[in-house]
């Protein structure tokens, strides 16, 4: 009985994969589903799982000293079926250690011991470190007993290491202004198709975390402010109380109260004057922390209505120097960035309690936080903190990994950064902004790195990790909601987001749960638009008379299934466009036709695909003779 069962699953499975349009699927992939722990419906399998951690943290950073001291328990919890004998630890300050791969050159300022671990128990016992490194940011940590299936086992482990210079996501920013991230050893993520995630980070592809629980504790001289992920426990301890009042006024407000001035900041009077103070910070169910501390950054705060159903609100901060105009404007641009994003794409309310916006140097996004840098031009600004707080969705909301499947969340993001920016810019030039930083990059270089399938894993990308990650995956998204209209396309991604909050989702479970969310078979499009090495060109091979009008015949040089504008302007003067979704590709992705029926003489046809760059547009054109 049970084997006939699992026969008719696995060929349940072969079938259903025979069906889609070659949407290889991997072998560690076909074998969750085999294992039921992901379905081909989109949603996570009956059987499905993933490990967790609860970290208790505290770090001691006394600028302008910039060795940054922690300690921590870790109380990780193994849900798989499967015993673990060691413990694959992340050790990303590593990166900053001689010899680290790394994807580029760095100067000498950069170069670190990294992390510097001083001890280590496991449940209680104290045990070698050890130098078991699988790469730089990898680190083995065998265990005396096996960690058996749904149990858990206590991490004990201190360590140090110097801050270098804040050039990237993290460091020093100013004498006594830093911005701490990844700054603790952590386990990573151990899941149901491919084990542990031993992909080592080079600085530049981006992270896979699971979602854990975490309380912070931050010590740091007085009369210096902490930014944190989660919301602050202990504010009568580490605060006066007018700015503990100023802090609960922005909770219920759209008007930007500024908590600390330059002129509160010259009083040494905004936190307790004890000679240290340790500022508590908790979050539960997510990805990651990061901390910014300062001694003269301006902190100024408000609120907006993120969730209508519950009513509920959040508090958008900003912490940076007096003298960068662009962050006076930070919490401002904030506030329409939560409130946009919430109500209209991704249309999800914002998850978190709170937002914060350090200015830093990294241009980089963290839960809860973002660190930008300065900008004299206050669209560049608004339109780069968008981008950074779009990721709170993609990969935050959903546990996704960018180190594997970068385009599965900077793509979404770049996605959602143009669609705000038509707001606050105007959608010409949100167009024109679009296509200069995510489009025209790609399309007007010819070289072969350039147009590798979307669906290559972004840890094999140099030269074309870029391109995939942001402005193709992009336009793959955006291709989708032309080809579905608005309604559907953001019911499909609703039910993708639904299905995977929480959770890890890979490429094919996003195949599958826009499929089903939109209650269509779109494998041609998804093989179109990711397993190919297609770009975008399209050219008109002929325009001719015929009785009932004109039969207009395209080429699909480049094979992307792009939509396009069909401009048209007659005898008489006046013009017309007609639209075409990316559906005039599905059933023959190479050429297609336009018939146009009407009486009128046609004089010219362009077609247009504006976001959708062409890559030779000198065949775009018809005139008639």
């Amino acid at each position: 009985m049970i084997k006939s069962l699992l026969t008719a699953t696995f060929v349940g499975i072969v079938a259903l994969q025979a069906n889609a349009q070659n949407l290889r699927t991997p072998r560690d992939v076909t074998k969750a589903y085999q294992k039921q722990t992901r379905n081909i419906s989109g949603k996570p399998g009956k059987n499905y799982w993933q490990n967790k951690g609860r970290y208790t943290i505290a770090i001691t950073v006394m600028p302008p000293n910039q060795t940054v001291k922690g300690q921590e328990q870790i109380t990780y919890f193994n849900n798989s079926g499967d015993t673990l004998k060691a413990l694959n630890m992340k050790m990303i300050m590593n990166i900053h250690q001689a010899g680290a791969s790394r994807f580029r050159g760095t100067d000498t300022s950069y170069i670190t011991a990294g992390v510097q671990v001083d001890s280590v128990a496991v449940n209680g016992t104290r045990q070698s470190w050890g130098d078991v490194r699988v790469s730089s940011t990898n680190h083995n940590l065998p265990l005396a007993a096996p960690l058996l299936p749904h149990d858990s086992v206590k991490l004990n482990i201190t360590w140090h290491y110097q801050l270098a210079p804040g050039e990237g996501r993290e460091g020093v920013i100013d004498p006594t202004s830093f911005y701490l991230a990844y700054f603790y050893p952590r386990v990573s993520v151990y899941d149901d198709y491919n084990g542990w995630d031993k992909l080592e980070f080079n600085d530049r592809q981006e992270f896979y975390s699971d979602f854990n629980d975490y309380t912070l504790k931050v010590t740091v001289p007085k009369n210096f402010i902490v930014w944190a992920t989660g919301t602050l426990q202990n504010p009568e301890q580490v605060l006066r109380p007018e700015y503990i009042s100023r802090l609960k006024a922005s909770m219920l407000t759209d008007s930007v109260i500024h908590i600390a001035t330059p002129a509160d900041l010259a009083k040494n009077n905004i936190t307790t004057q004890n000679e240290t103070n340790t500022w508590v910070w908790k979050a539960g169910d997510i990805s990651d922390m990061a901390v910014g501390i300062s001694n003269h950054y301006n902190w100024d705060a408000a609120s907006t209505l993120v969730d209508d159903a519950a009513q509920r609100r959040a508090s958008m901060q900003a912490a940076y120097d007096d003298k960068s105009a662009d962050f006076h404007q930070a919490v401002k641009f904030g506030l329409h960035t939560l409130n946009w994003f919430s109500h209209n794409l991704p249309g999800v309310p914002y998850p978190f309690p709170k937002m914060t916006a350090f200015q830093g140097f990294a241009d980089m996004e963290f839960p809860m936080m973002v660190n930008d840098s300065h900008t004299t031009d206050l669209a560049d600004a608004e339109l780069l903190q968008d981008h950074e707080m779009a990721h709170t969705w993609f990969p935050f909301y959903m546990g996704i990994n960018e180190t594997r499947f970068g385009f599965m969340d900077e793509g979404w993001a770049t996605t959602f950064e143009f669609f705000i920016n038509a707001t606050e810019v105007g959608k010409q030039q949100a167009m024109e902004v679009y296509k200069n930083w995510r489009v025209r990059g790609w399309i007007n270089d010819p070289a072969g790195t350039e147009d590798l399938p979307l669906i290559t894993p972004t840890s094999e990308l140099k030269d074309g990790y870029a391109h995939n990650a942001y402005g193709k995956a992009s336009l793959s998204y955006l291709a989708l909601k032309d080809l579905l209209g608005d309604d559907l396309f953001k019911k499909a991604l609703h039910n993708y987001m639904d299905n995977w909050h929480g959770k890890h989702p890979i490429p094919w479970d996003y195949f599958n749960s826009i499929n089903a969310g939109a209650g269509r078979d779109l494998n041609w499009f998804f093989y179109n638009w990711f397993y190919t090495y297609n770009y975008i060109d399209l050219g008109i091979t002929s325009v001719t008379k015929i009785d009932e009008g004109y039969k207009i015949v395209i080429d699909n040089i480049g094979g992307f299934a792009v939509p396009f504008d069909v401009k048209l302007t007659y005898s008489d003067g006046t013009k017309g466009v007609i639209h075409q979704t990316p559906a005039i590709w599905q059933a023959n992705q190479k050429q297609a036709t336009v018939n146009l029926k009407n009486n009128k003489t046609i004089t010219s046809v362009v077609i247009d695909g504006g976001i959708f760059m062409d890559a030779d547009e000198s065949n775009n054109k018809w005139v008639a003779k």
